[in-house]
């Protein structure tokens, strides 16, 4: 016979259960306190009446909801003797009640009641396996976090203990909080229980390297405006305290401007500055205990026995000595393919199973690399699986400020500037593989994308040696070789973006230059016997002046635009000749244009012979409205084209007086080649492939 139930059964007359239902949650979503405890009154479960379609309970719902008072009073209703255990009242995730009250601070008492009535409840998972402890640390919540922790830490038994910090899929309470960001919280649990930094989840990554996974985390103000970037810097390092948490509404210091705390961006700013620091105090706890680079590929190090042995590459019959620089790749003792089977991040291309500071350089998060070697500087030293070492990394990812920030060191640059990886590939063969990153969309001017290409390849190449330009990989190709390949479709890309464009502004600039020669024969007023009428007036000076400007500025941008439409556009033309031109091209168009109007607009104020000031001032300002859409159409292109071509000379000129210096200090026995020219076979530092060529 089924045991009573503990409710008092419902009285006559009784409603049905849609009516019921409805009702309770109708109640429950004004929030209507009284209604609610009425009708659980006479529910025949009572709080533990499903009231909705998920299998929700009335105090599933009120927890959720973050009704205190009514979770409190609902609590009270329970009876001690129920016939089945509150672990047994889940919704269709699993969720128990104390697993919805781990998701707000403010249901701390209502998680003391639940577990007084029912101290199981502390180690029941939902259907991801998680735990209350572990929900708590998903969606940050860290006073009610501190609260179970304190009950968790009762338990005696170590097992059982552990697995309360654990989803099913391995991850850990840390790992969890790194991910959802909750780097306060990450902290906490950094400090409390310092056994988990080292573990791995179900992907085979620690809590250091979901971290380094996260650029955002660090903080990036390239990408603010000035004034949102004043605003950031303005904001204090301050730490929040920890036992506030989310939901508690912090109160600004008086020290703070008012007008600031106005502005719309300030509370945003402050969040996410108050992110940025908690996120890299975070990050140095974690480094010091991190020592993932430790484990490189011993295989592919070189252990300083000269061997005379030679490994023979099956596909190209090229043979490779071990010695070269400190750095050999065994690539029979390598498994290649082992590396491609690895899961990867949400960026193209990262490994998960590689080292946080290979993760770090990937993701361009200098400071966090900076960070690593300047508590481990051998670090610096690790090789992945590929047989990479981080200039390897940081050219693969094209993140150019961590390459010269590691090559700065002189001993470090002996050795990684010379490495070649499990496939033979140098770094010059790095740049000519297609690049990765988080930037890997295609760019809206793919000429000046390939042009950073060519400027990184000639950078790079102006570092390494000439026997390492010259290398061939296992697949028989030179860097130069690579890069003509990879890079095929991009160059052809930029062709018909700078033909097309070319064509465009051709016609503009043959349509100004028509007019401006159409203008100077109709001058304005007329002529008496060939002579202008209005020739002693000081506007047609003005006219005549800007006539001739601009037609002859048309005229030579007209020029410049069929030059580059005639170019042969040969590879290393978009390094730099092309690009110029196409400058000089754009500036010679939008001077003729502004001196177009300059004449339109004194031709104007000439026919209308006013001496109202007002009348100028409102014919010149019309006459420059079309200057201001043309201006505005094509200033970014013609910023990212100086930015361009401005940038790339002071890089190669840099590059090339510190590569100087470099190679007079690693080799001081010779400049610009090592101290004994037979240290390397023939074979290779006499194959050709000095220019890159199309394929």
């Amino acid at each position: 016979m089924a045991a009573a139930s503990p409710f008092p059964a419902p009285s006559p007359p009784s409603m049905s259960d849609h009516e019921l239902n409805g009702r309770l949650f109708n109640a429950l979503k004004d929030e209507n306190t009284k209604e609610v405890i009425q009708l659980c009154q006479i529910a025949p479960d009572g709080p533990l009446h499903k009231t909705g379609i998920h299998r929700d309970t009335v105090l599933h719902l009120a927890c959720y909801s973050k009704q205190k008072e009514l979770a409190v009073q609902l609590v009270r209703l329970l009876p001690n003797n129920l016939n089945r255990r509150l672990t047994k009242f889940k919704n269709d995730v699993g969720n128990t009640l104390l697993h919805e009250t781990a998701t707000s601070n403010e249901m701390g008492d209502v998680a003391m009641l639940l577990l007084a009535k029912e101290p199981e409840l502390l180690a029941a998972k939902n259907a991801q396996g998680e735990t209350p402890l572990f929900r708590a640390a998903r969606f940050g919540k860290i006073r009610l976090f501190k609260l179970l922790a304190h009950e968790v830490d009762k338990i005696d038994d170590e097992e059982g203990r552990k697995e309360q910090f654990h989803s099913e899929d391995k991850t850990s309470i840390l790992h969890i909080a790194i991910i959802a960001e909750h780097f306060d919280l990450a902290k906490l649990i950094v400090k409390r229980y310092p056994d988990l930094i080292g573990l791995k989840d179900g992907n085979d990554m620690t809590a250091l390297q979901h971290l380094a996974c996260n650029p955002s985390a660090f903080g990036d103000t390239t990408e603010y405006g000035i004034f949102k970037k004043l605003i950031y810097y303005c904001i204090p390092d301050k730490k929040r305290n920890m036992e506030d948490g989310d939901d508690t509404k912090r109160k600004d210091t008086k020290r703070y401007v008012k007008w600031l705390l106005k502005l719309l961006m300030w509370k945003e700013l402050k969040r996410e500055k108050y992110k940025h620091t908690s996120a890299w105090e975070l990050a140095k706890e974690l480094i010091k205990k991190d020592t993932s680079w430790e484990a490189t590929e011993n295989t592919a190090l070189n252990k300083g026995n000269k061997s005379d042995q030679e490994i023979t590459d099956g596909s190209s019959g090229l043979l490779l000595k071990t010695g070269r620089e400190g750095l050999c790749i065994a690539c029979k003792n390598l498994d290649e393919n082992q590396d491609d089977k690895m899961p990867k991040t949400t960026m193209t291309g990262i490994r998960r199973g590689e080292t946080p500071l290979f993760l770090a350089t990937s993701w361009r998060i200098k400071r966090l690399v900076e960070e690593i070697l300047n508590n481990y500087p051998q670090a610096v030293e690790h090789v992945n699986k590929k047989g990479r070492n981080i200039l390897h990394v940081a050219i693969q990812y094209r993140q150019l400020e961590i390459f010269e920030m590691v090559i700065k060191s002189d001993m470090q640059a002996r050795r990684l500037l010379r490495a070649t990886d499990a496939r033979g590939n140098s770094l010059l063969h790095m740049v000519g593989k297609n690049r990765k990153g988080p930037k890997m969309e295609t760019s809206e001017c793919p000429a000046l994308d390939l042009r950073d290409q060519l400027v990184c390849f000639e950078k790079v190449k102006v570092l390494v040696k000439s026997d390492i330009v010259n290398l061939f990989n296992h697949k028989n190709q030179t860097a130069e070789y690579l890069f003509a390949k990879n890079y095929s479709k991009l160059h052809e890309e930029s062709r018909k973006w700078l033909e097309e464009i070319s064509k465009n502004c051709t016609i503009v600039a043959v349509l100004i230059a028509t007019v401006a020669f159409t203008a100077a024969y109709t001058v304005p007023g007329d002529t008496q016997s060939g002579t202008p009428i209005l020739l002693s007036e000081p506007f047609f000076v003005v006219f005549t002046i800007a006539d001739v400007i601009s037609l002859t500025l048309s005229l030579t941008s007209v020029v410049s635009f069929l030059s580059i439409l005639t170019s042969p556009f040969r590879l290393q033309d978009f390094r730099h000749s092309l690009p110029q031109k196409l400058t000089h091209s754009m500036t010679f168009l939008f001077l003729s244009v502004s001196m177009m109007m300059v004449a339109f607009a004194a031709t104007i104020i000439l026919m209308i012979r006013t001496k109202q000031s007002w009348t100028k001032i409102s014919v010149s300002a019309a006459a420059f409205v079309p200057v201001i859409f043309f201006v505005q159409s094509y200033t970014p292109l013609y910023v990212k084209l100086v930015k361009a071509c401005s940038y790339a000379s002071d890089k190669l000129v840099k590059a090339s007086s510190y590569a100087s210096d470099q190679l007079v200090k690693i080799y001081p026995g010779r400049k610009g080649g090592p101290k004994n020219p037979n240290q390397y076979p023939p074979d290779q530092s006499q194959r050709s492939g000095c220019q890159i060529t199309e394929v």
